[in-house]
C-alpha cells in the first residue's frame, strides 16, 4: 500500500512539474521557436501605423496579457485594418511569447 502511494505522488508530481509554455504556431521548435506568420488581410490600401499587442506564458503554469487585435488597434489607434501579423517565440518551454502585429491607419 505505501509502495502505491508513493508511486502515485511520484508520478503527479512528474506531471505537474514538466508543464510547458506552449505558444500559438504554425510550426513548433523543441529547444527554441522564433515564427513569424501571417494571420489576415484586407482590400485596404494604407498601412501607415502599426499596432501591437501580446500575451507571456511561464512553465504553461502563468499566462497573461491581451493578444487581441482589438487591443493593437486601440494601442495604435488604428481604424482600417490592412493585414495582421502574428510572431511566437519559445525557448525551451520554459518562456513563450505571443504576439499580434496590426497594420492599418
Amino acid at each position: 500500500m505505501r509502495k502505491i502511494k508513493f508511486l502515485t505522488i511520484a508520478v503527479v508530481l512528474a506531471f505537474l512539474l514538466s508543464s510547458c509554455a506552449m505558444v500559438k504556431t504554425p510550426l513548433v521548435g523543441m529547444i527554441y521557436t522564433d515564427v513569424k506568420s501571417p494571420v489576415a488581410a484586407t482590400s485596404n490600401t494604407n498601412s501607415s501605423k502599426v499596432g501591437t499587442s501580446s500575451a507571456t506564458s511561464v512553465l504553461g503554469l502563468f499566462a497573461s496579457g491581451d493578444a487581441s487585435i482589438d487591443a493593437a488597434m486601440k494601442n495604435s489607434g488604428i481604424t482600417k485594418i490592412h493585414h495582421v501579423d502574428e510572431h511566437a517565440t519559445s525557448f525551451l518551454g520554459i518562456f513563450s511569447t505571443y504576439q499580434v502585429f496590426v497594420y492599418g491607419e
